[in-house]
């Protein structure tokens, strides 16, 4: 079996990071959720990966995309494997 090629870094309970889940079951993706310290300045794994303490983040293997920002991270989830995508 093939590691899933998306990471979401998350918190719980972080509606941002539903939203990006709910996009990523909608598109049938398969991911890797890693939950992060929910004290913003303790989030040095997030920050290694994104440059940034914010989640959610997500990294995507398949096309080297790493980004973080829930509106952003959805649009382009859908732009990428959504209908017209890839």
């Amino acid at each position: 079996m093939t590691k899933p090629q998306i990471t979401l870094y998350r918190l719980q309970a972080c509606p941002f990071c539903e939203r990006v889940v709910r996009t990523l079951n909608e598109l049938g993706l398969e991911y890797r959720s890693r939950y992060v310290e929910p004290m913003h300045s303790e989030r040095n794994v997030v920050k290694r990966v994104s440059g940034a303490r914010s989640v959610p983040a997500i990294v995507d293997r398949e096309t080297g995309v790493t980004m973080s920002e829930s509106a952003n991270i959805v649009e382009y989830l859908q732009g990428t494997y959504g209908e017209g995508g890839a």
